[in-house]
């Protein structure tokens, strides 16, 4: 999975047509204002273009980023003020393991009385100044999931995984499953793509090592029952209810189950 910029904006420089030429020849001689005007809106546009801009710009580019690459983790951002009515104290100390968890672990500092960390499966090479530091304060930290990840039994109250176990094969699953519910004393919540209706890019499949594997709801409560994870009802139908009282609606399959006691 690649953190490729949105580029298709550049088009309108690279194509060689620019904004607004078919106004420009056909009043430039009886009106030189206007063609001085037109020509420096096109300026301003293709500079924002050029430079990915700010404002409504920059949101559209990064939008595009997560809900392109990492669907579910963008489904964690949205759904974190519903896990807060869920969870009340559980979140206090909350681990999110998942690709770009550097944008989960900012929102997530940024509540009150909440402690987060962040395991990235995949290299950061390519990631922004903000999140390099988030890693070398060590509240986000790159390690490979298919195998234990370096914490005591029971380090976090929650933890989070999104845009993961989707492209854990049974082998890798089996471990990385039940290692996320021994370092959680409260709960974990698994997000997981909807079969049908998400489909592994190529880029993420070369990132990943094998493309995504989409499992339906039924295959992931029998998966549960077979790695002795129970759910967690209780916050179950907290979350459902904060979801009925929200405007926000899942996008993928969120599973709330119980830590191993």
């Amino acid at each position: 999975m690649s953190r490729r910029p949105v580029g298709s904006g550049r088009r309108l420089a690279d194509g060689g047509s620019f904004p607004f030429s078919g106004s420009l020849n056909s009043k430039s001689k009886s009106s030189p204002l206007l063609s001085v005007a037109l020509i420096l809106v096109g300026a301003v546009v293709l500079v924002c273009i050029a430079k990915g801009g700010s404002g409504l710009f920059a949101v559209n580019r990064d939008m595009s980023k997560v809900e392109g690459d990492f669907l579910c983790t963008l489904e964690v951002q949205k759904a974190i003020p519903v896990m807060k009515k869920a969870y009340g104290d559980s979140m206090r100390k909350v681990l999110h393991v998942g690709p770009d968890t550097c944008s989960v672990v900012s929102i997530l500092l940024k509540e009150e009385e909440t402690e987060a960390w962040g395991v990235e499966p995949y290299d950061i090479e390519d990631a922004d100044a903000s999140c390099k530091g988030l890693v070398r304060k060590g509240l986000v930290r790159v390690a490979d999931i298919k195998f234990p990840l370096p914490y005591r039994p029971k380090s976090f109250s929650l933890v989070i995984v999104s845009d993961a176990l989707d492209y854990l094969s049974p082998k890798y699953l089996n471990k990385t499953l039940p290692d996320l519910a021994r370092i959680s004393s409260e709960g974990l919540v698994a997000f997981t793509g909807l079969p049908g209706k998400q489909k592994a890019k190529v880029a993420e499949v070369s990132k990943f090592g094998r493309p995504a594997k989409l499992r339906s709801t039924s295959w992931w409560v029998q998966y549960f029952r077979q790695m002795s994870l129970e759910e967690n009802e209780a916050a179950t139908k907290k979350f459902e209810q904060a979801v009925t009282k929200s405007s926000y609606e899942p996008s993928c399959q969120i599973f709330h189950l119980k830590s191993y006691q």
